[in-house]
């Protein structure tokens, strides 16, 4: 593991604190969970649920060629080439 070498600190509302206040490593425990978020973030809007008109005009584009469609298997969404075979992705 790394040296951990920066202190970083956050505000929390007391409910927030109260569960923190249970977990024996409340600094792995915030870090993972960063670290989770940061790599399940959405692309596009980095998070933020919103894109800018710029990003809605590349969308707009490539949402064209694409369809966003439900996994039979997981039930999760996913973006889905149209432009033939070379579009399938995995087993969807």
């Amino acid at each position: 593991m790394t040296e951990k070498t920066e202190v970083i600190s956050f505000k929390a509302d007391e409910e927030l604190a109260a569960l923190l206040k249970h977990i024996p490593n409340k600094s792995d425990f915030i870090r993972n969970a960063v670290l989770e978020h940061m790599q399940n973030t959405c692309p596009l809007c980095q998070g933020t649920g919103l894109i800018s008109v710029a990003q809605r005009a590349h969308w707009d584009k490539f949402i064209k060629t694409h369809s966003v469609e439900e996994c039979k298997d997981c039930h999760e969404l996913y973006i889905r080439c149209n432009r033939g075979a070379h579009g399938k992705c995995g087993k969807h």
